[in-house]
């Protein structure tokens, strides 16, 4: 280790409390692209700190950390592996141009980097930001400080926005790191790991920690923005994720982990190789990922997952109607998510979907192909939102000349149609609402069914589910109705 430099403090604008929706689901995680920038900054030999917003719901809370430790740097560095973050939320957005304004007045260096922020970096540094990383940060952010230290020149600094003598300076993009296991371990001293334990027991969840195995996604589905890891891919070798887990088992006492990998074992045999290091090492883990439909259906791949220990898969279904998914360069079908599905319940996999509603040209019975699908595959959790427009992506292009004034979500729950659809945002509330009833409802009816044939086969989780078919069964026709009364406002 060098000698220690300047003082560093890493923050970033997510707070898990102003997202109510999911400050209720009780999943906190610590920001794992924030703690890979604060280790690589620290094996420079710089002092770093950790200023965690996740659990906390006031940004005035950084001013305390600023009086204690006088960091030179405040580095905003948002955590590029939740996916929460590509939203842009306004909520969020805001409580970072006050930590910005709150570290200026302590006379610190100010610098972001973050996918909002990638996007609208002139809005960030008119609140205060001294310097905006565009895209991957953690090499931009060591030659950036490097250069301040030293007092060296700033144009060649790839992927770095400045101020000029005649106003902001835009240096060249900086290509996305390619041999990730380059890169140390995260900084996961730095969190405070009982707090976010304290959390998930508090919502009788086992606790579960982040790890990324990979950057990017190669896939073009046209709605999806890539600002941070781009539309490269690269992985880490399955024996860093090993020694990964390996030691936030030792050092934690975890034992189940969320890859939060955009997708989750994309590189050729990856998986494969992944489960023999596991066996090899003798490590034994839980963990769920995100996937595609296509990919969990190649060669021996699903089989490789359960015996490495997957438990759950969340695939991005979107939609029951193969319409919809063409007008998305999806690259998947819908046979491939009857089959995939199937196939992963098999082998005790729950199979959790994303669906999304309001794309482009959407009509009443690609609404109803979609319910169809989710009522015939019953997955066993679901995640239901609306075509959401993001810079730099297809789709936006295609729906900017309908945007007004809201451009972003407050909140993951906003739920509001910013371009003109096929129905207007009160609908596709509705929507939400019916389709989450009337999924509860038909598990409900699987669930009295099972009972009926096995009485013997009962826990309480079973009992509640076939009960509340009698809660969510008028009350999913009352939902239908009004929907068909709004609907027939726009036909």
């Amino acid at each position: 280790m060098k000698t220690s430099l300047s003082n560093i403090l890493f923050s970033h604008s997510y707070y898990y409390p102003l997202d109510s929706k999911q400050w209720r689901m009780g999943k906190p995680y610590p920001p794992l692209g924030t703690l890979y920038a604060a280790s690589l900054m620290r094996n420079e030999g710089y002092h770093v700190n950790l200023f965690d917003t996740n659990l906390r719901d006031n940004p005035y809370e950084i001013t305390a950390v600023l009086e204690k430790e006088r960091p030179k740097y405040l580095v905003l560095y948002d955590d590029g592996f939740n996916y929460l973050t590509k939203m842009c939320l306004t909520t969020m957005r805001e409580a970072a141009f006050t930590m910005l304004a709150l570290g200026k007045e302590h006379h610190c260096i100010t610098i972001v980097c973050s996918s909002d922020s990638t996007d609208h970096y002139k809005k960030y540094m008119d609140h205060g930001a001294d310097y905006v990383i565009q895209g991957e940060g953690e090499v931009t952010l060591k030659e950036l400080v490097g250069s301040l230290e030293r007092n060296k020149p700033l144009t060649d600094i790839r992927g770095l926005i400045h101020k000029g003598e005649d106003g902001m300076v835009v240096n060249v993009k900086r290509a996305v790191l390619q041999n990730l296991d380059e890169l140390p371990l995260p900084a996961w001293d730095l969190v405070d790991m009982t707090s976010y334990r304290d959390v998930w027991r508090k919502h009788h969840r086992e606790f579960t920690l982040n790890i990324a195995t990979t950057r990017g996604c190669p896939f073009k589905c046209n709605w999806c923005a890539k600002p941070i890891y781009g539309n490269r891919y690269n992985s880490h070798s399955p024996e860093y994720i090993v020694q990964h887990i390996k030691q936030l088992q030792e050092r934690f006492g975890v034992n189940r982990f969320w890859m939060c990998d955009d997708i989750f074992g994309l590189k050729p045999n990856w998986v494969q190789q992944f489960n023999k290091v596991l066996k090899k090492e003798e490590v034994q883990l839980k963990y769920y990922i995100q996937s595609r439909v296509d990919l969990l259906l190649k060669e021996d791949t699903i089989e490789a997952l359960v015996q490495s220990g997957l438990e759950e898969v969340w695939v991005g279904a979107e939609s029951g109607s193969q319409k919809i998914l063409d007008a998305m360069d999806k690259g998947t079908s819908v046979a491939q998510i009857y089959k995939a599905t199937r196939l992963l319940k098999d082998q005790n996999v729950r199979v959790s979907f994303f669906i999304q509603f309001g794309y482009l040209g959407e009509t009443r019975e690609d609404i109803t192909k979609t319910i169809n699908m989710i009522k015939e595959l019953l997955p066993d959790d679901l995640g239901i939102s609306v075509s959401y427009p993001l810079p730099g992506t297809k789709f936006y292009e295609k729906v900017k000349n309908d945007l007004n004034l809201k451009r972003n979500w407050t909140d993951s729950d906003d739920l509001a149609m910013m371009f003109r659809g096929s129905y207007d945002s009160p609908y596709y509330r509705k929507l939400h609402r019916y389709v989450h009833k009337e999924y509860r409802k038909s598990k409900g009816i699987e669930q009295l069914k099972a009972l009926f044939k096995n009485p013997l086969n009962l826990s309480y989780k079973k009992m509640r589910a076939a009960v509340l078919y009698f809660y969510y069964a008028p009350t999913a026709l009352i939902n239908l109705f009004q929907l068909k009364r709004m609907r027939h406002t726009h036909d």
